[in-house]
This record gives C-alpha cells, structure tokens and sequence, in this order.
C-alpha cells in the first residue's frame, strides 16, 4: 500500500493527458464532490459529474460544456 500511496503522490497527470489526447474520456475523483460520484471529463473540455452505482450510469450534471 505504500508503494501505490507513493505512486499517487508522484503523479503529474500525464497518462491522465495522453489518454485525453488520444481521444479518450478519463474518470476521477475530486474533493469538491461526493466521494460516491466521480467527474468524466472527455477530449472535447466537457466534464460530467457521474454516479455509476446505476446501470447504466447517471450523469448528475454537467460542470462544463
């Protein structure tokens, strides 16, 4: 567990930004929502904040366009 602690303390985003690059939509987790839902942030800019406890997953809302 302390290697994966030590991991995320290193990141610098930038698989985060070649998947985003790519074409690719990215997933996470930030403070300023409900640890149960996570933000989806897609090439375009775009950034939903999303519940996956259903099926199929609910976007909550839209933070950006």
């Amino acid at each position: 567990m302390e290697d994966f602690d030590a991991e995320i303390a290193s990141d610098d985003g930038e698989e985060a930004r070649s998947h985003l690059a790519a074409g690719r939509p990215i997933t996470y987790w930030e403070e300023d929502i409900p640890p149960e839902l996570l933000k989806r942030e897609y090439p375009s800019g775009r950034i939903e904040v999303v519940d996956f406890r259903t099926k199929p997953e609910w976007v909550v809302r839209v933070i950006k366009e």
